[in-house]
């Protein structure tokens, strides 16, 4: 055998193992790829005074895990109105689903996920998970502890209308008092309003009768009372887990046990 001949089958041999050692790169791309695809999509639904920014953390916790995640805008106009806005998200969605609510934003995601084969689990953060014809303005008033009342400002709209705010300088310690000063006056300043029709009307058929709930809840809520939460979770028979001195900004203050809490309510229900 001749040296050229010699080279040459090292050097095939080198680009077996390398076209090899591709071949395996690719397939365990492919494999991690295929992982994250089998995961459902986590569908993030704010509430009253809030918006979709405040998931932020809870979304980076979730997408390093290789969970697809979209946050839905919830118009914040009226309980079936929004229902329907959300349902019609969730429908431009392929596969299986966990939908998450904070706050009013439970009303919202009960009743749009009622009938939808792909929500796998209802994840309600510091939320309201109504009975059919409840409103948030019920269930908030059940038990004693909610201060939010006397700390809402209005603005008449042209329809006849009341646009609800939390006074900027009292939402800090209403509505986030765990998060630091200066991000809270910043989530005071973004704040979306919730009218007061919204707040007051019933919710449909509750999607929780029928799909797995998971319900986190904010122990130190000043919205909604953590007494008025374990009501209706225990209600519900959810999946329950508390967050000792956590605000109703739960999800902003402590956005690794929720993303967890909601990794698990994925895992269970896969």
């Amino acid at each position: 055998m001749n040296k050229n001949f010699r080279l040459f089958g090292i050097a095939a041999a080198a680009s077996a193992l390398l076209t090899a050692g591709g071949v395996l790169a690719i397939g365990s791309g492919a494999e991690a790829n295929r992982d994250r695809a089998a995961k459902p999509t986590v569908v993030l639904v704010h509430g009253a005074f809030a918006d979709s920014s405040g998931w932020s953390e809870v979304t980076r916790r979730l997408r390093d895990d290789g969970y697809p995640v979209v946050a839905a805008a919830n118009p914040l106009r009226g309980v079936s109105s929004d229902a329907a806005s959300v349902r019609a998200f969730l429908e431009s969605i392929d596969g299986p689903i966990v939908l998450v609510g904070h706050s009013y934003g439970g009303s919202v995601i009960s009743t749009a996920a009622t009938g939808d084969p792909d929500v796998k689990a209802l994840v309600f953060v510091a939320a309201f998970s109504p009975e059919q014809g409840e409103s948030a303005f019920d269930l908030s008033s059940k038990f004693p502890g909610s201060t939010l009342g006397e700390t809402l400002t209005t603005v008449g709209l042209p329809d006849g209308n009341v646009d609800l705010y939390v006074d900027q300088k009292r939402f800090p310690d209403q509505f986030a008092a765990d998060v630091p000063k200066k991000d809270a006056a910043l989530m005071a300043v973004a704040q979306r309003p919730v009218t007061a029709a919204a707040l007051n009307e019933g919710a449909g058929e509750p999607a929780w009768h029928t799909i797995p709930s998971y319900q986190l809840i904010a122990e130190a809520d000043k919205n909604i009372p953590a007494r008025v939460q374990h009501f209706m979770a225990d209600r519900a028979h959810a999946v329950t887990e508390s967050v000792k001195g956590a605000s109703h900004a739960v999800f902003v203050s402590r956005p690794g046990p929720t993303a967890a809490f909601i990794e698990r309510a994925a895992r269970e229900t896969a």
